[in-house]
């Protein structure tokens, strides 16, 4: 009974077209609910017990494992992307808990090494259905993980696996049709939206720390010029490491507002009042207005022209394929290399190319390395 009027609760006080908990389409493998708690937060619940969600800790993005590590990884990346969400999903009156889960899953797929470990299996996967990371995430919390006696995977919720299958952002283009062509729940687009927030927010911050960008070069960008200016004004004695902080945190709040105000004025000029209206809308409800979209099409710029092209972040793509082609190959040539629980999968599903993926994409950046040293070094222990 306790559920059931948390239940009626939700229902009673989210937005019309928030997404319920009573109304959730289901889990593939059929479970009674819990006395407790909703099934988005048992979703919730499931990443982030799961290990996948503790390896993303030694997964990062542009910069690797050992370059330092005070560097954003996956796993902080996906607690600042859950956080944003929340946030946003708050001021709407929409489900918190699934735009949550969403985000904390939406990394789980990835390969160590960030993009380039995903350009480098995707590439090594080309003859054998290529490599995205949606589609893993999908795989490791449908498949993969090995937690439960009675299903495989989390057999976490529709609604979660539907924002898994369709997060899109510019990293992240999928094409998962057994999901439908409608639009996902306004949760799931606000979690692509903070995505992009966070990373580009992190990345500057990462770059100024790493040294490839610096406070004199971003004074090219709008956003970082027009806020930085305010900041002096308000603070004049501040120090240039505070300045850095703050310009963030104000870049951070001013694309969260916009992006509320925007979806608030969305919902009304398309005339949204019900799931049903969201799902058969003709575009998504969650975007930035045309002036942020503007401010972070020139942050995306600069990012891309000055710290995703800097020569060590190359160098470090660079040595991150390599290392991931070396070990693919070394595991297809003698799969008796793998680990017993690995190699008993070769020829059970897939082939044997799909099970070394999925075993390497559920590597670290650290377990990575020491895996190729182990395997290429001679003096490393095996």
């Amino acid at each position: 009974m306790v559920r059931i009027e948390r239940e009626k609760k939700e229902a009673a006080e989210l937005a019309s077209y928030a997404a319920l908990n009573s109304f959730s389409r289901g889990r593939q493998h059929p479970e009674q609910e819990h006395q407790y708690r909703l099934a988005f937060e048992r979703d919730r619940d499931r990443i982030i017990h799961c290990s996948a969600f503790r390896r993303m800790e030694y997964k990062t993005q542009v910069f690797f494992y050992h370059e330092g590590d005070y560097f954003r990884t996956r796993l902080t990346h996906s607690l600042e992307v859950s956080q944003i969400s929340r946030s946003v999903a708050l001021a709407l009156d929409l489900n918190e808990t699934l735009a949550e889960a969403v985000a904390l899953a939406h990394d789980l797929g990835h390969t160590p090494f960030g993009h380039a470990g995903e350009r480098a299996m995707n590439a090594l996967m080309t003859d054998d259905g290529g490599f995205e990371h949606n589609l893993q995430t999908l795989r490791v919390v449908d498949l993969l993980e090995n937690r439960y006696p009675g299903f495989p995977g989390l057999n976490l919720s529709w609604e979660v696996r539907e924002g898994i299958a369709k997060h899109s952002t510019d990293y992240d283009i999928p094409e998962i049709a057994s999901f439908g062509e409608g639009q996902p729940t306004l949760e799931a687009q606000i979690v692509e939206l903070a995505d992009e927030i966070a990373y580009n927010n992190h990345d500057l911050d990462d770059g100024l720390t790493s040294r490839m960008i610096t406070l004199e070069q971003l004074q090219e960008i709008a956003i970082w010029r027009s806020v930085t200016d305010q900041i002096r004004k308000d603070m004049p004695a501040i120090t240039p490491t505070m300045l850095r902080y703050e310009t963030i945190r104000r870049i951070i709040n001013w694309q969260v507002s916009d992006l509320i105000e925007n979806i608030r004025s969305n919902v009304k000029q398309m005339g949204i009042s019900d799931r049903g209206e969201l799902i058969d809308a003709p575009e998504r409800v969650a975007f930035f207005s045309s002036g942020m979209s503007e401010i972070n099409k020139e942050l995306k710029h600069f990012l891309r022209e000055n710290l995703y092209s800097h020569f060590r972040v190359i160098r470090m793509a660079e040595k991150a394929q390599r290392i991931l082609k070396d070990l693919f190959e070394a595991y297809r040539e003698k799969p008796g290399q793998l680990p017993p629980h690995v190699y008993r999968r070769i020829g059970e599903e897939n082939g044997d190319s799909r099970v070394i993926c999925d075993y390497m994409a559920g590597m670290t950046d650290k377990f990575a390395l020491d895996e190729h040293r182990k395997l290429f070094d001679p003096m490393e222990k095996v």
